[in-house]
């Protein structure tokens, strides 16, 4: 079940026994507990009605004698269990779900991974429970979310400003909307995001940051990426080498994948490779400049540098040394 569809049956009052979220995008885990802990029940009820337990410290009995109490002077009562994939014996609580209390609602929030598919409790949670796997979410799919989330708060972004905000961040969800929230904060009574709010809030220079060395590299701009490259070396946290390796990789294993397709139509490259109408235009521009040949070069390039960042074969060359040295054989 969608995480919308479980949040929109809690504001009508339609309710399950049990909820079990499990998997690596702790976004949306996060999102559906908070609910639950902070608005499933009246203020007045929860302090004899909400129990919380947390998968270290909990034993399954406890848990278990907790959802089988009946509420104190009010219809529901939760139960929280969080960090689940950490208690011990988690397979126990198969003796509650199997017959589990109506007036209780268990949430179990199962982070970084799922249950093994295999077990019994995994059987018996597909039909005794509302199950919510989720995964991370995949680059190029964030530009998107980002605009939605902002829209869903009232907000405008300009496509600049969502992809310098991704690319330095990458797909830690709940990192964009704190971020967002806080830049939020002091846009006052304005509704549009721009690139110059995304420097003054967050901290991420609108000049100089992965996105725009990415867009010089693609456009073969050599002055322009090495003067960048001597102010990431002045300013370790604007966009350390960890950070733009990875972006450098992504962006022409696209490129790669359109050489693939054979075709000049965009609206089919953007389709079949994943690439918004912001990032379509500076793909394009970087066909006139490689070709297929140099592409699968450069992404060998940029593997080998990689382990040169992490010491192997490789001992005494500094990041912006690195980065020198990978700009000039890609452009090369």
């Amino acid at each position: 079940m969608p995480i919308s569809k479980i949040l929109s049956n809690w504001k009508n009052n339609v309710f399950d026994a049990v909820y079990w979220l499990e998997g690596e995008e702790s976004f949306y885990i996060d999102q559906v507990v908070q609910y639950a802990e902070h608005k499933l029940l009246p203020d007045a009820d929860q302090a004899f009605n909400l129990t919380i337990f947390y998968g270290k410290d909990a034993d399954w009995a406890e848990v278990v004698n907790a959802c089988k109490r009946y509420p104190v002077f009010a219809e529901k009562q939760v139960v929280i269990l969080k960090e689940a994939q950490h208690m011990n014996s988690l397979e126990k609580l198969v003796s509650y779900i199997e017959n589990p209390l109506s007036s209780t609602i268990l949430v179990v929030a199962h982070k970084d991974k799922n249950v093994d598919g295999r077990s019994a409790l995994a059987k018996l949670l597909k039909t005794k429970a509302v199950v919510v796997s989720t995964k991370k979410m995949y680059d190029n799919k964030l530009p998107d979310w980002v605009n939605q989330w902002v829209a869903e708060n009232g907000y405008q972004i300009s496509p600049k400003a969502v992809q310098i905000i991704v690319d330095h961040i990458g797909n830690d969800l709940s990192r964009i909307k704190n971020e967002l929230e806080k830049l939020m904060v002091n846009l006052g009574d304005r509704k549009k995001i721009t690139e110059d709010d995304i420097e003054k809030y967050i901290g991420i220079s609108k000049e100089f940051n992965a996105f725009e060395f990415q867009d010089a590299i693609a456009h073969k701009k050599f002055s322009r990426a090495i003067q960048m490259i001597q102010y990431f070396e002045s300013n370790h946290k604007a966009a350390p080498i960890q950070l733009i390796l990875p972006t450098l990789y992504g962006f022409f294993s696209k490129l790669y994948a359109v050489y693939g397709l054979g075709t000049n139509d965009e609206k089919k490259i953007m389709s079949e490779v994943g690439l918004n109408f912001f990032s379509i235009k500076t793909t394009m521009a970087a066909t006139r400049h490689y070709n297929y040949a140099k592409v699968e070069q450069i992404l060998l390039l940029i593997h080998e540098y990689n382990l040169r960042v992490l010491g192997i074969n490789d001992a005494s060359n500094t990041d912006a040394d690195l980065l020198k040295e990978l700009v000039v054989k890609i452009m090369s």
